[in-house]
């Protein structure tokens, strides 16, 4: 059975770990009816609309 000669120093462990901690910002499109900045895939916050149908009563 293989066994380290040396025991592996901590920050050789939290460098190999933190390629995993990195979080992403999610991707953005754009509301075709306002051009506001939205999620896809979800109502558009400002104006209520989604897939080109008003879904949400705004103001």
């Amino acid at each position: 059975m293989a066994v380290p000669k040396r025991k592996t120093g901590r920050a050789r462990t939290h460098s190999r770990r933190s390629a995993n901690d990195r979080i992403s910002t999610p991707s953005r499109s754009t509301c075709p009816q306002c051009g506001e900045v939205k999620l896809p895939h979800r109502v558009c916050p400002n104006c209520g609309y989604y897939k080109d149908r008003e879904v949400i009563e705004t103001e």
